[in-house]
């Protein structure tokens, strides 16, 4: 008997169907992958499973019962745990006290004993990763966010645990520490529900997937029955023969120079940094998490302060003390968390496309609704978003085209250098084929790219030259068949030396 069971589930969201008829079923003590791409209705059923949504239609079956989640505290005590894509922590309180609310909340005592509350909570998260249970959640990092949120939802001894995106923010290592854990689980007849957008995690780890499209339930298999080609054909009714197009055909070096930085430093989390972005190339930026990739290039373009290093853009030396002198230069950024940096969730899509410079769409100091309306038009059509009015909430996106109003957002200035930091996290295979295109289009128009990504097949495949970092420094810089995972990792581990013949230092 499934220890859980959908039927014919329908949801819908004004004149959007998320689900339609929905059907899916988890056995015991297996860990069963949902496919599909962003806006397939994943992400709405586990919300329903977990009480967040009430169904219009349909039955949940949990161990052949017919059941009502009525609310999250309810799925609790259903035995469902739920870890989400993105984080939903306290992040003014301590690691301890996020991951032991539940039962503080159902405690009876009017006192905390924090002793025993910081105890209980290490010998949960010790299991994930050295973090200190009385460290505040905001001072920790998002891969150790992430790993708060899984010892979060281990604590309430839970029978189904969904995972969306668990590995999205976690480093290799974080990864297979995760894996173990849910071998462990599904050992002790606890089943998993898995949500990953990376087909080697789904086949690797997974008994059985079911593919979503379009908020309709495909089929299922198992995973000995089946191959990443054909899931991947399943989830976007198509075959994606190229998920990366072709790189530039000359050598990027004859190409003039748009960007040339030179001793870049904060003296901590990125130290004398020197590179070149020439027009027409995507530069990739490689390292393991914590490396100082991201606060590198927040140094570069005004997001983060640094202590020294000069700038010449097109040619001409230039200072950039905030953000806006950046956007002013024709420089901008693509935050890696989308949540918190990149997008104004409770406003709506033209608002956010909009905001980076608002006097493009304004008329006499005023702004002009049909303008916005407009730029908002051309750029989402050109992402290929899929919303249902660009007046809705950027929060009732899924979180694909959440991040394609990132980038209309960051496209609405015509920049004439986009940094693009981990642009495909969390997004299904047919919106990175796409977003692959858009940025190799970009380049080739004549647009300097920045990319920083952690999938090594994606900075493999995008990237013309790729500097790898390791502890706040530059280790080297690859070209042409020198970018090999083999090179970057011993150049993001140390865990050997590279010969000056692979490596132009």
């Amino acid at each position: 008997m499934p220890v859980l069971e959908i039927r014919n589930v329908t949801k819908t969201f004004g004149s959007t169907t998320a689900l339609n008829h929905i059907r899916f079923d988890l056995l015991p003590g297996e860990v069963h992958a949902i496919a599909g791409e962003n806006g397939a209705g994943k992400s709405t059923l586990m919300k329903i499973i977990d009480g967040i949504h009430q169904p219009d239609s349909g039955d949940i079956l949990i161990n052949g019962e017919k059941v009502v989640v009525s609310s999250p505290l309810e799925a609790q005590k259903l035995g469902i745990g739920f870890v989400h894509q993105e984080i939903a922590l306290c992040s003014d309180v301590s690691v301890a006290e996020n991951i032991m609310m539940a039962k503080i909340n159902s405690s009876e005592g009017w006192l905390v004993n924090y002793k025993a509350l910081y105890r209980e909570a290490y010998e949960v998260v010790s299991q994930l990763a050295d973090i200190d249970p009385r460290q505040k959640v905001s001072d920790l990092t998002i891969s150790n966010q992430q790993l708060v949120e899984i010892a979060k939802a281990l604590v309430l001894d839970c029978k189904i645990l969904i995972l969306d995106e668990p590995t999205a923010a976690l480093t290799d290592q974080e990864t297979e520490i995760l894996f173990a854990i849910m071998r462990t689980l599904k050992a002790q007849g606890i089943s998993i529900i898995y949500i990953s957008h990376r087909m080697a995690e789904i086949f690797e780890q997974c008994d059985r997937v079911s593919v979503f499209r379009d908020g309709h339930y495909i089929h299922t298999k198992r995973i000995e029955d089946t191959t990443p080609q054909a899931i991947v054909q399943s989830l976007v009714g198509r075959e994606i023969a190229n998920l990366y197009p072709p790189k530039c055909p000359d050598q990027v070096e004859n190409h003039p120079v748009i960007l040339d930085v030179e001793g870049l430093s904060d003296g901590r989390r990125f130290n004398d940094i020197d590179f070149k972005v020439y027009q027409g190339e995507i530069f990739g930026v490689a390292g393991l998490i914590g490396a100082g990739r991201s606060e590198m290039v927040k140094g570069l373009c005004g997001l983060h302060p640094k202590q020294r290093g000069n700038l010449r853009f097109n040619g001409q030396p230039i200072a950039i003390h905030s953000y806006r002198d950046a956007i002013e230069k024709g420089i901008v950024y693509l935050s890696e968390d989308r949540k918190e940096e990149g997008l104004f969730l409770d406003l709506s899509i033209a608002v956010n496309v909009s905001a980076l410079k608002l006097e493009l769409v304004s008329e006499h100091g005023l702004i002009s609704k049909d303008k916005e309306f407009e730029q908002t038009q051309t750029l989402t059509d050109r992402l290929n978003l899929k919303s249902g009015s660009l007046h809705h909430k950027v929060s009732s996106l899924s979180g694909g085209n959440q991040q394609k109003v990132a980038l209309a957002k960051i496209l609405s200035v015509n920049p004439k250098l986009i940094i693009l930091d981990e642009p495909t996290r969390g997004i299904d295979v047919g919106a990175k084929s796409e977003i692959h295109k858009l940025i190799r289009d970009l380049a080739n128009a004549g647009v300097g790219i920045i990319v920083i990504s952690s999938e090594l097949p994606e900075v493999i495949g995008l990237s013309d030259r790729v500097m790898v970092m390791r502890e706040s420094r530059q280790m080297g810089l690859l070209t042409g068949d020198q970018i090999t995972e083999q090179n970057i990792m011993h150049l993001a581990s140390g865990s050997a030396e590279l010969t000056q013949a692979a490596v132009q230092a």
